[in-house]
C-alpha cells in the first residue's frame, strides 16, 4: 500500500499544505518543532481517524481557526482510494472513503494499516500498563475487527459500571444494575483475554527473530508476559468477591482493564534491569514485529512512519534498519530528520532513493 498525496488545511500548524510522494522513501526534513511530527500525525489520522499524540479533536485544530481536513491519496496495486477526515469544534469528526461518509469509524480501522515510531515510544517500557495495553489493542484491533468492537463494547460498559459505583455512594446500590453491567463485562472481557493471549503466541517468535537481528546477541532473549486478572479464574467469581471493595472505591477493581504485558529480556524484566541499549533494540524488534504480524495477516505491508529515531540510536542500530530498508523488508517509508546531512547521508550511502521535502513553520517544499 502507498500513499500517493497529502493533503492538509488548518491542521495544527499548518494552514494549507499539499504534497505528492513518489519515492517509496521519502524524508521530512526541518528544525525541530517546524512541523514534521504533525505531518507524520495528519497521515496516521487517516489510519486510525485520531491522532497519535492529541487525545481531543480539538487540539489538531490550528490556533485561531475552528476547523481542519486531512485528505490522502492511496494506491494498492491498480486499486485507488481516497481518505478524507475533517472536524468542526462543536461538532461530529466526519471521515470519507471515495466521497462516500463512514459512520461506524472503527469499521475503518485496519483499512488502511500503518506502523509509527516514535522517539516517545520509550514509555512502553518505562510507563504503566495503560500504555502497553494501549499498544497491543491497537495492533490487535488492525487486525480483528470483532476485538476492536468487543474493546470499545466493554470500555462504554466499564465506563457506565463506573458512574453507577460513584452514584451508589450517594443514593444507595442497586445490585440489579450493578449484575447487568457485570455480565456485559464479562462476556465481552472474556473474549479480549482469549484474543489477547492468543495473539502472544504468534507475537513472541517474531519479537525474537527482530531481536536476534537487532540486537545480535544470541544469549538474550526477548520475551512479553501476559499478566491478567482473568487467568485461571472464574470471572463472576471474580466480579462477585470484589464488589465490596468496588463499593467502597467507587470504581472497578478488577477486569481485563488492568491486564499488563511486561517486558523480559531472558530472566530480568526490562524495565528495572535493561540498558539502555537493550530497551532501545527491544523497541525496535517490537515495532518490527508490529509491522511483520500486519504484513502476515493482511498480505500487505503497512506504512512505516519514522518519527525522528535517528536521534534516539546509535549508529550500529541505525545501520540495522538501513540494512532491512535496501534488503525491501519494508514497502512505504517516510522519515522525518532534524539534521538532514544525517538521513541523506544514510542513504545515499546505501543506494536508496529517497524523495526530500523541507518543512519550514507548516510549509512543505521539495527540494
Amino acid at each position: 500500500m502507498q500513499l500517493e498525496s497529502l493533503y492538509l488545511y488548518n491542521f495544527k500548524n499548518y494552514e494549507e499544505g499539499y504534497f505528492q510522494f513518489g519515492s517509496k522513501v521519502t524524508c521530512m526534513l526541518g528544525k525541530n518543532g517546524v512541523g514534521k511530527t504533525n505531518a507524520l500525525d495528519a497521515i496516521y489520522y487517516l489510519g486510525f481517524t485520531k491522532s497519535a499524540l492529541n487525545a481531543h479533536d480539538g487540539q489538531n485544530v490550528k490556533h485561531g481557526e475552528s476547523q481542519f481536513s486531512i485528505r490522502g491519496s492511496f494506491s494498492q496495486g491498480d486499486m485507488k482510494s481516497e481518505v478524507a477526515c475533517s472536524y468542526t469544534q462543536g461538532t461530529r469528526k466526519s471521515l470519507k472513503v471515495d466521497g462516500n461518509e463512514v459512520n461506524k469509524l472503527s469499521d475503518h480501522i485496519g483499512n488502511y494499516p500503518m506502523v509509527l515510531v516514535a522517539p516517545n515510544d520509550i514509555e512502553l517500557i518505562w510507563g504503566g500498563s495503560e500504555l502497553r495495553r494501549k499498544f497491543f489493542d491497537s495492533l490487535i484491533s488492525q487486525l480483528d475487527r470483532k476485538y476492536l468492537e468487543q474493546l470499545i463494547i466493554y470500555n462504554g460498559h466499564l465506563k457506565q459500571r463506573n458512574s453507577a459505583l460513584k452514584l451508589f455512594a450517594v443514593q444507595g446500590v442497586d445490585y440489579d444494575l450493578l449484575h447487568s453491567y457485570d455480565r456485559k463485562l464479562i462476556e465481552s472481557g472474556a473474549y479480549i483475554h482469549e484474543k489477547r493471549k492468543a495473539f502472544m503466541t504468534d507475537f513472541l517468535p517474531l519479537l525474537v527473530l527482530h531481536y536476534a537481528f537487532i540486537a545480535d546477541n544470541p544469549v538474550e532473549t526477548p520475551d512479553v508476559k501476559y499478566r491478567s486478572d482473568c487467568t485461571d479464574r472464574n470471572l463472576e467469581v471474580m466480579y462477585k468477591d470484589a464488589l465490596k471493595r468496588d463499593l467502597l472505591l467507587q470504581r472497578t477493581t478488577v477486569g481485563i482493564h488492568r491486564d499488563d504485558f511486561v517486558f523480559y529480556l531472558s530472566d530480568y524484566e526490562l524495565k528495572r534491569e535493561g540498558s539502555q541499549g537493550q530497551q532501545k533494540s527491544f523497541l525496535i524488534s517490537l515495532k518490527l514485529a508490529e509491522f511483520q504480524s500486519i504484513e502476515k495477516a493482511k498480505g500487505l505491508k503497512p506504512i512505516l512512519l519514522l518519527d525522528d529515531i535517528f536521534d534516539k540510536l546509535d549508529d550500529d542500530r541505525i545501520h540495522k534498519l538501513i540494512t532491512l530498508v535496501v534488503n525491501d523488508t519494508f514497502g512505504q517509508l517516510l522519515i522525518t530528520d532534524a539534521r538532514p546531512d544525517r538521513s541523506q547521508g544514510l542513504l545515499k550511502e546505501a543506494n536508496i532513493e529517497a524523495g526530500v521535502f523541507h518543512i519550514d513553520n507548516g510549509r512543505l517544499m521539495e527540494v
